[in-house]
């Protein structure tokens, strides 16, 4: 049987990658969506006068400022170019750092830039990115506006990973590494492709077929990490590998 791709993403994001990957790898793959968190809104917006700068490690973190405040005259720094791209469809000036939180905290250094500067984040961040800043000299305050809620797995998910057939399960942040880990029932071989080392290591991989490291920690470097993984998996199946 071929590989399945688990895909465990809160909605809508669970459902905006399943599209990029059936565009780029084809119709063909199937996939099961069974998202090991639901956001919700929580927290008060602090009043946005006097702050120099926003900024955002999420699409759900725009979202929650932009649900909660009309000002669009704060320019923003954004982990990565999703969620600068959502920025500015919301009237933002946003300057996408491409990775990680420790690119984003080494740019905004490098551009000198001057505080104070409010982190819209959810309940569960990773990176203290508010304290190396402030650290570093820029005044950082955050507001936590989400939550993101454990749920477990669906009922397909649960019974894909009782099938023999192999199960790609890409993994975008070590919350969701945790929460999977304690998912990991069934004989189903399992690939886990982490979107970062920090992902990787947040895995019990003890019940792995294998583990895959993006190369890049975005939307792009997940996906060429996930043709690698079908690979492995067809390889392990028998079937020749995708090309």
């Amino acid at each position: 049987m071929p590989p399945t791709i688990l895909i465990t993403r809160p909605e809508p994001a669970a459902q905006r990658f399943a599209d990029k990957l059936r565009s780029v790898l084809g119709c063909e793959v199937p996939m099961v969506l069974s998202p090991l968190m639901r956001i919700e809104p929580c927290g008060t917006q602090p009043a946005p006068e006097g702050i120099a700068a926003l900024i955002f490690t999420s699409r759900n973190g725009v979202q929650a400022f932009a649900r909660k405040s009309r000002r669009r005259d704060i320019p923003c720094y954004t982990v990565g170019d999703a969620t600068a791209a959502l920025a500015r469809a919301e009237g933002l000036d946003a300057t996408s750092c491409s990775g990680d939180a420790d690119r984003l905290v080494a740019r905004m250094l490098a551009d000198g830039v001057k505080g104070p500067c409010l982190h819209i984040r959810g309940e569960h961040g990773v990176g203290n990115i508010a304290a190396r800043l402030t650290a570093g000299g820029i005044e950082t305050t955050e507001a936590v506006l989400y939550r993101q809620v454990a749920q477990p797995l669906n009922a397909a998910a649960l019974a894909l990973l009782q099938r023999e057939a192999p199960v790609i399960i890409p993994l975008f942040s070590p919350r969701t590494a945790r929460l999977i880990s304690v998912g990991f029932e069934g004989d189903a071989p399992k690939f886990v492709v982490a979107m970062s080392p920090a992902v990787a290591k947040a895995v019990d991989d003890a019940r792995l077929q294998g583990v895959i490291v993006a190369d890049a920690p975005d939307a792009a470097g997940m996906v060429e990490a996930i043709k690698a993984a079908l690979i492995q998996a067809n390889a392990l199946e028998g079937d020749t590998p995708a090309q």
